[in-house]
Parts: C-alpha cells; sequence; structure tokens
C-alpha cells in the first residue's frame, strides 16, 4: 500500500499546470483532491513519475448563474456542490447527487474536476452530466475546448481528455423548476453505488446511470421510449437495454439490470410527483 517513487510539483496557475504536463508528458498526472488518484497509486494501478498538484488554484473554484447555465469550476468541492445556492435553485440534482458522495470528509476534499477525470462509471456526478447533457471545458497548449458529456467519457477510466489539458469548467443547463430524481442503492451509505439513476424530465427527458457498464452511460432506450409515450412502466422495464452491467463481489450483472429497473422506475415516479 505504499505509492511508487514520484517528483511533486505544485502549479501556481493553470497555465503552468499545462506546460508541466507538456514537460513531463504520459509520465505526469493531476493532483486536486486525491481521492480518485492516491487509492491507484497506493495499489500500484498508478505509477506517475511527476504528481502536479493544482490543488489550492482557487480560481477554479466556484460556482457561477450564468445566462442559459450554471457553470462550476473544475476544482470546485463536493461539499460546495450540495451547499450551493445557485445548484439548489438552478440544478437541484447536482447538488443531490453531490450530497450522496461518500462522508463528510470525502465531500470536503473531493472535487468534481477530478471525479469526472478519472471516469470512473461507478462514480454519481458523471450520471449526472449525461442527464443534464452538459459541457465539460478543458485548458491545454492550444487553450480552451468544450467537449458534450456524451462524448466525455469513452471508457473504462477512459475520458477524452488529453495528456496535457486540464479539466477547468463544467456547464450545466439550467433546469429552474424541471422535475427530476437522483436514486442510489448502495449496502452502506458511504459505499459506491451498486446502481444509481440521475434523471430529469425538461421535455426531451434525460437518464444518466451509475455502474452499468464500463463507462458512465444514458438510458438511451427509456429516453426513446419517454419520447414516443411510452408509460413509466414501460419505460423503465426497458433501463438495461444497451448497458453491460459488471459483476463483482457485490453483484452479479442480473442482479445490477433489475436494480436499474426498480430505480428508474422509482426515479420517473418522483420525477412525475414534483
Amino acid at each position: 500500500m505504499i505509492p511508487a517513487p514520484f517528483e511533486y510539483v505544485r502549479a501556481s496557475s493553470v497555465d503552468e499546470a499545462v506546460a508541466l504536463l507538456g514537460e513531463h508528458g504520459d509520465d505526469a498526472k493531476l493532483l486536486a483532491g486525491g481521492h480518485s488518484l492516491l487509492p491507484l497509486m497506493k495499489l500500484r494501478l498508478a505509477t506517475p513519475a511527476v504528481l502536479v498538484d493544482i490543488g489550492r488554484l482557487r480560481d477554479l473554484s466556484y460556482v457561477e448563474e450564468r445566462h442559459d447555465h450554471v457553470a462550476v469550476g473544475g476544482l470546485t468541492r463536493h461539499r460546495d456542490l450540495e451547499s450551493s445556492p445557485v445548484l439548489a435553485q438552478h440544478v437541484p440534482l447536482l447538488a443531490a447527487a453531490a450530497h450522496s458522495i461518500g462522508d463528510p470528509q470525502v465531500r470536503h476534499r473531493g472535487t468534481i474536476g477530478g471525479s469526472l477525470a478519472h471516469g470512473d462509471p461507478a462514480s454519481d456526478v458523471p450520471a449526472v452530466l449525461l442527464a443534464t447533457r452538459a459541457t465539460v471545458v478543458a485548458r491545454g497548449p492550444d487553450g480552451e475546448r468544450a467537449i458534450a458529456a456524451d462524448d466525455f467519457f469513452e471508457g473504462f477510466l477512459e475520458t477524452a481528455l488529453r495528456p496535457d489539458e486540464v479539466l477547468t469548467e463544467v456547464r450545466i443547463p439550467k433546469l429552474t423548476g424541471v422535475p427530476w430524481s437522483f436514486q442510489k442503492f448502495t449496502r452502506r451509505a458511504q459505499d459506491w453505488a451498486i446502481v444509481g439513476v440521475a434523471l430529469v424530465r425538461n421535455g426531451s427527458s434525460g437518464v444518466g446511470l451509475v455502474n452499468m457498464g464500463s463507462r458512465p452511460l444514458r438510458a438511451v432506450a427509456v429516453e426513446d421510449a419517454l419520447a414516443s409515450g411510452a408509460s413509466v412502466g414501460e419505460a423503465a422495464a426497458l433501463a438495461a437495454e444497451g448497458a453491460d452491467p459488471p459483476a463483482d463481489l457485490h453483484a452479479a450483472p442480473e442482479y445490477r439490470a433489475h436494480l436499474a429497473r426498480v430505480l428508474v422506475r422509482r426515479a420517473l415516479e418522483e420525477a412525475t410527483a414534483r
């Protein structure tokens, strides 16, 4: 449980972090809250030669209301998400998902950017981004680029971020007054979800799934069924279509598929009642 030797560098700005990533290439990893990277390093599943610490870049910690969306800085901690009055008004789904993450110690250290860049399909926040059709902003040596949530998660622990880019911002469309629901089934309150569901119903419904494949994914069959006028039960029955739920010590794929159908139905019923 001891990481391999590494060099530590603290970046004083995003530009410096980008330059350090460019200098060290694949040997470098960004360190924000550390809750995703450090466990992998202790198990030696990740062995970066250089850690670039961006945890003190306070200009990347914010939640701001913009014209048609809410902007969240990449280093905004989960605790700030769950307690944000801006999110409570305009994107309560994200605040609810943040509240469900781990325990208070984790929420006070973990960041939204670190969670997304890690790309873990068992993480809660990616499902929210998929359901809300959010956008991720990355900055690299060639400037900024915006990446749609649907294009951001590419595989198991793989994202569209390039090795020399920093995730600087997340932009979520305003969902003021839009019915929503976040459902999560765990063994214990602070555990990773066995299965989770993030849902919004704003004309064209969005349904994001947690821990139902090798990457975060949308329940497209459910969305299409709802758009075609299907009932709650009919749509929920399609929750596992196109998914590839994993098998582990906590659940078999068949059990996860069953949970997905149950939780999507609960989410649809809760959203309908709002």
